[in-house]
């Protein structure tokens, strides 16, 4: 049965500097600290990998976090896989759990998260599943 959990969060994103001098400064790496409320309530980490472009509003990314807290009252852990693009302003933005990534009584879980960012508060819908045989 799927299930939505909804909420919003705070995320801190820090640019980490380049290996080396030379790197080429259209690619960045950066490092996720997220804060989830609502349904979802717990603290999350992760890295980025980021790509700018020569045409302001088009880019790429792609990250992992690792989402410790408690889902709908279930303790655990999981892992989230980032892949989004911004084409001239429009975004595409896929985030999925990792799968087999669920820990403790969230072990089974499935499912895609959507992130919506209105007035400079970012929300979540998360859709999901728990297999009911973990």
């Amino acid at each position: 049965m799927t299930s939505h959990a909804t909420g919003t969060f705070d995320v801190k994103v820090t640019l980490q500097p380049p290996e080396d001098k030379s790197a080429d400064p259209s690619l960045a790496r950066l490092t996720l600290d997220k804060q989830f409320h609502g349904d979802l309530e717990g603290s999350s980490q992760g890295q980025m990998l980021a790509a700018s472009t020569s045409i302001k509003s088009s880019a790429g990314y792609v990250a992992i976090e690792r989402v410790t807290g408690t889902l709908r009252g279930r303790k655990g852990s999981f892992t989230l896989q980032h892949f989004g693009t911004m084409t001239r302003g429009a975004p595409h933005l896929v985030v999925n759990v990792v799968p087999d990534s669920g820990t403790d009584e969230l072990a089974g879980l499935a499912g895609t998260m959507t992130i919506k960012i209105e007035g400079g508060k970012h929300f979540y819908d998360f859709e999901y599943t728990l297999a009911e045989n973990h």
